[in-house]
């Protein structure tokens, strides 16, 4: 038995819908581009050019733009479900980044570039300032925990000015970079502007929803993670063998593996429901509840999956780590479980005790 390779996702049965459809090519994709040897590589600060080129050809990184912008035009929920794909096997670029930068430069009626997209995630801390230049627009300010900032040709910002909320496009080399990374080593940037050029477009976007967007797509991420390790921990109890027989006859590890299913179904569910409330005008609770829920679905999934799979689950040739760390980073990004509870629980106590279980109906 080979106890450093893991078992591959399951293929779902073709289906002839447009979603199914898609996951199955994106499941077909993805396992080609995503052979251990790649996230290797990747934590290393080697650039998946071939992955890229790949994606950008199957038209996957604009899958959320109309087609009047080059997109899919499809529902919002199908196209988010790539991220589940793409969370499942650990991809090891910025796809969510770049459909959501796609979509929001469309929904504000700019243009969308070809190349790598980022955005930045406006967490507390953040200062971004415009101001008039003739006719054009410059931005000054700081962004911190950008993804892919290095490789990104451009990135989408969310800004505010007299007139309300802007979508901002800022071209590469106009911004610097101080190098930084999340659990999983993947590019999170501080970035600086100073003066640089940007394009804008008004939006119905304001930073909450922009922040829900992007823990949307956080969620089908953790989602398809969780399921990965599902079928990894599973495969591994039935094959490794301990004190005479598999690990999976044992009880408490029976126990453990059903926890893990359970807390893989919470997160796939809370995950359809983000989706759906994305193609619904990004409703915050639904969003918030789901991204709060598959987070700790996320933590106690990763911690599960190392206990079963022991000493060999912290081994930098399995490839159960490439994973977990996702995991542990994806919860924390765009909101962690604190921010998006906080929310809900302000929500519910403006409404009062009268409101309670209509707010609850209604999300």
């Amino acid at each position: 038995m080979n106890t450093t390779d893991s078992a591959s996702p399951e293929t779902s049965t073709v289906d002839t819908s447009t979603g199914d459809l898609l996951r199955e090519t994106a499941t077909r994709l993805f396992a080609e581009l995503c052979e251990p040897s790649v996230l290797r590589a990747a934590e290393h600060g080697v650039w998946p050019e071939a992955a890229w080129t790949a994606l950008e050809e199957a038209g996957f990184t604009k899958a959320m733009a109309p087609e009047s912008a080059g997109g899919f035009g499809i529902a919002p929920a199908d196209a988010l479900s790539l991220l589940k794909v793409a969370g499942e096997y650990a991809l090891p670029v910025p796809l969510a980044e770049t459909m959501l930068a796609s979509w929001m430069l469309a929904e504000a009626g700019l243009d969308i570039p070809d190349g790598v997209l980022t955005v930045a995630p406006n967490p507390a801390g953040d200062s971004l300032t415009l101001t008039r230049d003739g006719t054009g627009w410059r931005l000054s300010g700081e962004a911190h925990r950008v993804p892919w900032s290095r490789q990104a040709d451009a990135m989408a910002v969310i800004l505010r000015d007299a007139d309300g909320f802007q979508v901002g496009l800022i071209r590469k080399g106009n911004w610097r970079s101080v190098a930084g990374e999340n659990v999983a080593r993947e590019p999170r940037d501080d970035v600086t502007f100073d003066g640089a050029p940007v394009v804008i477009g008004s939006t119905q976007l304001d930073t909450t929803r922009f922040r829900a967007a992007g823990a949307a797509m956080r969620t089908q991420q953790m989602a398809g993670g969780l399921a990965r390790l599902t079928a990894m921990t599973t495969q591994y109890a039935q094959d490794r063998v301990q004190f005479g027989r598999p690990l999976g006859k044992f009880q408490a590890v029976q126990q453990n593996i059903a926890a893990l299913a359970g807390q893989t179904a919470a997160a796939v569910a809370a995950a359809d429901w983000a989706a759906e409330a994305m193609g619904d005008g990004v409703r915050l609770l639904p969003i918030a509840a789901a991204k709060a829920r598959a987070g700790e679905a996320a933590g106690i999934g990763a911690g599960i999956a190392h206990q079963v799979h022991g000493a060999i689950g912290f081994t930098f040739e399995h490839s159960l780590h490439f994973v977990t760390k996702r995991l542990w980073s994806w919860r924390d990004e765009f909101g962690n479980e604190a921010e998006w509870n906080r929310l809900i629980g302000r929500h519910m106590a403006s409404a009062g005790a009268d409101r309670l279980w209509a707010e609850i109906v209604a999300a």
